[in-house]
């Protein structure tokens, strides 16, 4: 899953940064009005966290101009600007949560999962596809009683092909979503045909074979048999 933080208080970004990378996110930061438009100019991320008073301008205009680009990230805001003014206008232009500061870095972790699995998963902690069982919040993956052991970017991998389901997804998407704005470095999506192939290996040791299809020229697809 791929954050990103809209924070101009460095320190506070950074320990919130190592507090969720410990969670298996991927989080990307952003300290101004301008840097933070940038990023969401070229990059695309599940969930964005957003503070209001930033250098340059209002995190409130950032979060009007994320709604009128039509973005679908899910958006929490993080400030301390507590007024109930500001929380109803943020959840009003399309905030889907508010979290005033200070607050408990676990809070802000069940906050990001509670959305994501709003967004993604129906409200769900269990996710099933072709016999395969993802629990969302042990992080743990099962084709019955064998458990697959995934690395990080293979289980975040997993869950990506899932959520998007029957769709075909670029090796651009692919890496952007593993790698964030590291992607524009890399020469080539070879690591992007290792994550996979490593993936369709666990999967087909364990019994879930043909899940993934490969679809050449474009990228890859989870072929939903259930559906």
């Amino acid at each position: 899953m791929k954050i990103l933080l809209i924070e101009d208080e460095r320190e506070l970004s950074n320990n919130i940064v190592t507090y969720l990378a410990s969670g298996h996110y991927l989080c990307e930061q952003a300290f101004t009005f301008d840097e933070a438009l940038e990023k969401i100019d070229l990059y695309s991320y599940d969930c964005i966290l957003l503070d209001l008073n930033l250098p340059g301008g209002d995190g409130l205009k950032i979060l009007e101009e994320i709604k009128a680009r039509k973005i679908d990230s899910g958006i929490i805001i993080i400030s301390a600007r507590g007024a109930l003014d500001d929380k109803i206008k943020g959840l009003q232009i399309g905030a889907d949560d508010y979290l005033a500061k200070p607050f408990p870095l676990p809070e802000l972790s069940v906050r990001i999962y509670a959305l994501m699995r709003r967004q993604q998963f129906s409200h769900n902690n269990t996710l099933t596809s072709n016999g395969i069982t993802i629990n969302l919040l042990a992080k743990t993956v099962n084709i019955g009683n064998t458990e697959i052991i995934l690395t990080k970017s293979e289980y975040e991998l997993l869950l990506f092909l899932i959520g998007n389901k029957n769709k075909v997804i670029s090796k651009n998407a692919i890496a952007e979503h593993l790698s964030g704005d590291m992607a524009d470095m890399l020469d080539s999506h070879n690591f992007v045909y290792a994550h996979i192939k490593n993936l369709k290996s666990k999967l087909n040791d364990a019994g879930g074979e043909g899940c993934i299809k490969t679809v050449y020229g474009t990228g890859y697809k989870w072929e939903d048999k259930d559906a």
